[in-house]
């Protein structure tokens, strides 16, 4: 049986290219790249490589490029840096942002710090008008996500951007889904502070890096050495930054033919699935949606039984967040875009990447209505199901 994996949005495998690049950091390569010796300047090299490489896919300088162990880190360097940095005042954020900053701020707003989300509607895009409202003379940081993880929602940065510039407040945006996918360079998109990470871009796991805008306030999070300019200390993690340079190389060469094409398959899951299911819901814009996700609320079914379901036949799929698997709660982003909690509790989350083909989608399509069939018979949700 073949295995398919569409949970893209969740993470994705290592390219060999990319896999290659890492592997003497592993041997020979060993030195820290702090050390004066030449163990450790033949690292460093390639460490400033890849910070450069980076920075050249960001349009940022490298002194503007800091490692960290992820996306989540980078968010939390950027929210709770700023807010120690200012030291009191006020944040907005989206309803719909991911758990790495939503919950960075509600712990800030346990700590004095003053706290605004920012609702979205049915569309799941952030008004930029709401967030001009929002703002306080007191506001030191707005952060909004570039691209939603769960359903897939390009939101307005740039004008938010526009918005954030005009009132002198610092602009942080979640770029995680987006880097490597959509252009991201930062004076285009106007952000003083962006979140990436490599393993979303077929680059290792616990990697990441936030671009700092030459300016901006903000506190490190990590002391104690004075590796990435005593702004992230510790040992930088040479093997997974060198191999995050030469993934972020990968994808651009191809980010355009890739889009081209997830475009295509996604029209076509799209129309399976709303053609050969009753009373499934597509969710978000289409015309505002990153190509690679389908975010569909299944009626009359659990999201949990129909991952199972998938998974017995061999395809990966997921309910939502990764970083949320195990709540119990409905997604926090269809809740606050207006979907019916049992709704929410029927969806599933499919991400494709550049590994999907029109015949795994075509194969999901076969064997997906059948499922939802069977649960629907099973499920006390369901109206129609035998007494």
């Amino acid at each position: 049986m073949e295995r398919i994996y569409l949970d893209h949005n969740a993470t994705t495998p290592v390219r060999p290219e990319v896999r290659d690049r890492m592997l003497p950091f592993l041997d020979e390569l060993f030195g820290n790249p702090s050390s004066a010796h030449s163990f450790g300047q033949e690292v460093k090299v390639q460490l400033e490589e890849a910070r450069q490489r980076i920075a050249d896919q960001l349009g940022a300088s490298p002194a503007q490029i800091v490692f960290t162990s992820g996306g989540t880190e980078s968010d939390n360097y950027a929210i709770k840096g700023t807010a120690f940095a200012a030291g009191k005042g006020h944040i907005i954020t989206a309803m719909v942002e991911h758990p790495a900053v939503l919950q960075t701020v509600s712990w800030l707003a346990k700590k004095g710090f003053d706290a605004s989300y920012v609702q979205v509607g049915s569309s799941g895009v952030v008004d930029p008008d709401e967030v001009k409202k929002a703002l306080r003379p007191d506001t030191i940081l707005v952060s909004i996500m570039h691209i939603n993880n769960e359903v897939g929602t390009i939101q307005p940065v740039e004008e938010i951007a526009a918005i954030t510039k005009e009132a002198g407040v610092p602009f942080h945006s979640d770029a995680v889904q987006s880097f490597g996918k959509l252009p991201t360079k930062v004076d285009d998109l106007g952000v003083d502070l962006l979140s990436v990470a490599a393993h979303k871009i077929y680059g290792p796991k616990g990697v990441g890096a936030l671009y700092i805008r030459k300016g901006t306030r903000i506190d490190p999070l990590i002391i104690g050495g004075a590796q990435e300019k005593r702004r992230r200390s510790g040992t930088e993690n040479v093997a997974g930054i060198v191999a995050f340079g030469e993934a972020i190389v990968q994808a651009e060469a191809e980010r355009e033919q890739l889009y081209s094409r997830l475009t295509g398959l996604r029209e076509t899951l799209v129309r399976g699935l709303t053609d050969r299911i009753p009373e499934v819901f597509i969710n978000g814009d289409p015309s505002k949606t990153f190509p690679s996700t389908v975010s569909a609320s299944v009626s009359h079914v659990e999201g949990e039984s129909l991952l199972l379901s998938l998974d017995m036949e061999g395809i990966a799929v997921s309910t939502g967040s990764a970083c949320s698997s195990g709540s119990l709660e409905p997604s926090h982003v269809l809740v606050s875009m207006g979907i019916e909690t049992v709704l929410a509790q029927g969806t599933l989350r499919f991400s494709m990447g550049r590994g999907t083909t029109r015949a795994q989608i075509d194969h999901l399509l076969e064997v997906f209505p059948p499922i939802v069939e069977r649960l629907r018979r099973m499920s006390p949700l369901s109206a129609n199901k035998a007494c």
